[in-house]
């Protein structure tokens, strides 16, 4: 373990780096934070600190206040100890005894081929270069570190009720330096099946894999109005337009792989007549040229790939592959609404981010956020209509709460005050399209007066993650100038 020694020279990027690297060694997928967990629970021991684990695997490290700020407020510190985990296609990796490896390219940290992990790993770093460092000024500190984020906010669900005591809250999960975010949207994830019959493929078939890949991806909240293309949506575009053309029979479809991630590859295996195999690939060119002229500035490297592939006895049914493709095809994605409160922000979206065919059924997931409630039922009850006109089974989980902005915010106040006189510039104060933990706490908690800052990153919950680090040290030394100036009230 790191022996941290904050420097005087007010650089703290390096030491930020030191101890995310030794995240990036440890194992920390969601739902599987023990590696990681333990990690944290020997950082405090090591550094004389009070700690506790509840039920779930959340983790607080409680630090006393600097001398003569014993009176001062406690203020809770909080990041999320679980990573997505993204990679290539091409690539080998496993997550699970793999550390993550890291370069520096042009002033932005990034990993090989596999996400990152700085969405909230930085988040992590920077609360334990706080816990460590025994000369900053500060009032009490409770270090929260919840598990599973990313994969339905477990963490924050079920926190447990001896946890936190402080009623002011800064959340390190934001991906803007120079940002305060003060309300998120509220989210819910609606799973999709078909079940089919499996039919026996005609003699005289010829068998093709079609592929997307190397789309953006991103983050199914934050980057849904970037104008990445969704790769499940690409493919039925194409499997449409040549269904009864070429008698297609769709024997697989796969693609995409977590709720929070905009798919970036998809892939269908398909039987055609032998008759027709030179013009599919004819269309097929057409249409991959078509849509890389479409996407040229948001998908510069997206790429078509058609090939044939060994035969398979049975393929889905006829009618189930037209719900399913038609439906697939039709429903909504993307951007539904724009705010009307904050000029420039999503309000309400829906991300179709994941199907996968077993022998039986094809299963999707799709994601939607809003920061309207009612909007929010609107927009999963309109996904919902699409796939149970096509005959599907549809069901929704309980969902995630939003976070309401509070522009009165005393918090608020400071934290724009610290960052004016800083850097001499006025910060952006606004909502972000995305989940974070802040709804959650202030359902159960709602005299939580909360914040959320986080240095620049990039291509979150995708291989092209990568943190700005001539970030770090700003949203770091703002963070330890808000301790202070609460601590001096």
């Amino acid at each position: 373990m790191t022996n941290i020694s904050i420097m005087d020279n007010k650089d703290y990027t390096n030491i930020i780096l030191e101890i995310f690297q030794e995240i990036c060694k440890i194992p920390h997928p969601s739902g599987q934070e023990e590696a990681i967990g333990d990690y944290l629970m020997a950082f405090a021991k090591a550094h004389g600190l009070k700690a506790k684990k509840d039920n779930v695997g959340n983790i607080l490290i409680c630090k006393a206040a600097a001398k003569g700020c014993e009176k001062s407020p406690t203020v809770i510190l909080q990041a999320h100890q679980d990573m997505v985990c993204e990679k290539d296609v091409a690539l080998i990796h496993d997550f699970m005894k793999q550390p993550i490896q890291t370069y520096i390219e042009d002033g932005w940290l990034k990993a090989k081929g596999t996400t990152l992990g700085a969405d909230d790993g930085i988040g992590m770093a920077m609360m334990l270069a706080v816990l460590a460092d025994s000369t900053l000024k500060h009032g009490p500190i409770e270090a929260l570190f919840t598990v599973s984020e990313e994969t339905g906010l477990t963490g924050a669900s079920n926190l447990g009720d001896d946890m936190i005591n402080g009623k002011m809250l800064i959340n390190l999960d934001s991906e803007d330096e120079g940002e305060i975010f003060i309300g998120c949207a509220g989210g819910i994830k609606s799973e999709i099946e078909f079940h089919y019959n499996a039919e026996s493929i005609p003699e005289n078939s010829f068998f093709l894999k079609l592929s997307v890949d190397r789309l953006h991806g991103g983050h199914s909240g934050d980057d849904i109005d970037k104008g990445y293309a969704n790769a499940n949506k690409i493919l039925a575009r194409f499997l449409y337009n040549t269904i009864d053309k070429y008698n297609l029979k769709l024997c697989s479809f796969n693609g995409g792989n977590l709720h929070n991630a905009i798919p970036r590859d998809a892939t269908a295996t398909v039987a055609i007549p032998g008759k027709y195999k030179e013009d599919i690939r004819v269309d097929f060119n057409i249409f991959a040229s078509e849509v890389q002229s479409e996407y040229h500035i948001t998908e510069p490297n997206m790429e078509f790939i058609m090939e044939s592939t060994e035969e398979v006895k049975t393929c889905i049914d006829s009618q189930t592959t037209k719900n399913f493709i038609y439906s697939l095809y039709s429903v909504v994605n993307g951007v539904y609404a724009m705010s009307m409160d904050m000029p420039g922000l999503v309000e309400t979206s829906s991300n179709l981010a994941s199907v996968r065919t077993t022998d039986t059924t094809i299963k999707m997931v799709a994601s939607h956020r809003s920061s309207v409630m009612s909007a929010l039922t609107a927009v999963r009850d309109n996904v919902a209509a699409t796939f149970l006109l096509a005959g599907a089974k549809v069901s929704h989980n309980e969902g995630y709460p939003g976070w309401k902005p509070n522009p009165q915010s005393p918090l608020l106040k400071i934290t724009v005050d610290s960052y004016r006189e800083l850097f001499g510039k006025e910060p952006k104060v606004r909502a972000i399209h995305a989940g974070l933990e802040c709804g959650l706490f202030l359902a159960d908690h709602p005299y939580l007066d909360m914040i959320s800052i986080g240095p620049t990153l990039r291509g979150v919950h995708s291989p092209s993650e990568r943190l700005l680090i001539e970030t770090v040290n700003p949203v770091y030394t703002h963070l330890i100038n808000i301790l202070e100036r609460i601590a001096n009230k």
